[in-house]
């Protein structure tokens, strides 16, 4: 038709998507919401507090760190890698939580980055990759204290298999990755770590410590781990 002898256009409504367009677009939707939840609740929950450090030299993922005196805790556990990360964590944090003798009445101690493992070298399966599943060792798992306490302000613990040292300054070299720790990830950067080492020429000292900083469910992408030696 027309009106007053203009032809009328015609409005064309533009179709809906089809339905499945629909369910891929809310499925990502719900998937980028996760990651930023993930995220923020990483990042509120992991510890800001980490011990400070002189950085000496960095190139790509390697770093020579100079750490200040600290104060640790720390616990011997026995079982392969998994195992004794969830058992050392578990004692360690329930001293850290409160299951301690305080001078102040304030019990809690907050949670500070990385957590550290390490095997005792006189007790490592040389035969065996160390972080082989079954691979029972003797390890050292260790919170560092956050650096308003002494050793005279720092809550005693409970558990008297904890032990507290203070640790003098010191130097590291070290490699920084993310993803999971598993044997593969360890070894490839256990022989990264060591190249390195011997292009500088460095002299090391004690075992390959483990670095962990994030809460176990961190997505794989989003960790930092990092192995790291003492070095002469």
């Amino acid at each position: 038709g027309s009106i007053r002898g203009k032809p009328v256009s015609r409005v064309r409504i533009p179709r809906s998507p089809p339905l499945f367009i629909k369910k891929t677009i809310i499925y990502k939707m719900k998937i980028s919401y996760l990651l930023i939840f993930f995220i923020l609740i990483s990042n509120s929950i992991m510890a800001t507090d980490e011990p400070d450090f002189n950085l000496i030299l960095k190139e790509d993922r390697f770093e020579i760190r100079e750490y200040a005196p600290k104060i640790i805790a720390q616990i011997e556990v026995f079982g392969d890698f998994d195992q004794a990360s969830s058992k050392g964590f578990k004692v360690l944090a329930d001293y850290i939580f409160g299951n301690n003798k305080s001078k102040d009445g304030n019990s809690r101690i907050e949670m500070t980055a990385p957590v550290e493992m390490e095997p005792l070298p006189q007790k490592i399966d040389m035969t065996r990759p160390v972080l082989t599943e079954g691979n029972d060792n003797t390890w050292i798992v260790s919170f560092i204290m956050p650096n308003e306490f002494t050793l005279e302000t720092l809550p005693e613990p409970n558990d008297k298999n904890i032990k507290i040292s203070s640790i003098p300054k010191e130097r590291y070299a070290v490699i920084v990755f993310s993803g999971l720790v598993r044997e593969s990830s360890y070894q490839e950067k256990e022989t990264l770590l060591n190249q390195f080492i011997e292009e500088k020429k460095l002299k090391t000292s004690g075992e390959i410590k483990i670095a962990r900083y994030n809460p176990p469910w961190t997505l794989p992408f989003f960790r930092r781990n990092e192995l790291m030696i003492k070095i002469n």
